[in-house]
């Protein structure tokens, strides 16, 4: 199996909400979809995440659901380049609908991170590592541990 993730897909409980969500509050564009079942979203990345009817995930999946009302033990990611930007998603998210979980703070390992919900609970870290690179897509490279630039336990670069 390669090692990468191609598509995350977000059981939701009201697609249109959760479309107004990720369009009308955080300005992401539809790629495809299927009206009312399913919509996909091509991120900068070379990822692809999809919202699709919590129901109809369960049904789909044979899951055995448990309304999803607890922390599923699954957070995606949106890297920053700096603490500046990673306030401003932050906000905007905030503004479109999230529920700030955890304010952005510098954090023990060196970067700056908070977290949000959007309206169906999915949690999303928002962070800036200064460790890591973006690229101007905002392909992230996690360096090389031999180069020697990487955290310790308490947050300094060996």
């Amino acid at each position: 199996m390669d090692q990468r993730v191609s598509l995350i897909t977000l059981g939701v409980a009201d697609l249109d909400r959760a479309r107004r969500f990720y369009e009308d509050g955080l300005g992401w564009k539809v790629t495809q979809l299927v009206e009312g079942q399913v919509v996909f979203y091509q991120l900068s990345n070379g990822l692809a995440l999809g919202l699709f009817g919590r129901d109809d995930l369960v049904k789909d999946g044979r899951f055995d659901d448990d309304t999803g009302a607890r922390f599923a033990g699954l957070t995606l990611a949106f890297n920053a380049r700096s603490e500046i930007e990673v306030d401003a998603v932050m906000a905007e998210a905030e503004k479109a609908g999230a529920v700030i979980q955890k304010s952005a703070e510098k954090v023990f390992w060196g970067g700056y991170s908070g977290y949000f919900r959007d309206p169906d609970g999915h949690a999303w870290e928002v962070a800036f590592n200064p460790f890591w690179e973006l690229d101007p897509q905002g392909n992230l490279t996690i360096p090389d541990p031999s180069t020697g630039l990487i955290p310790t336990d308490n947050g300094r670069l060996q």
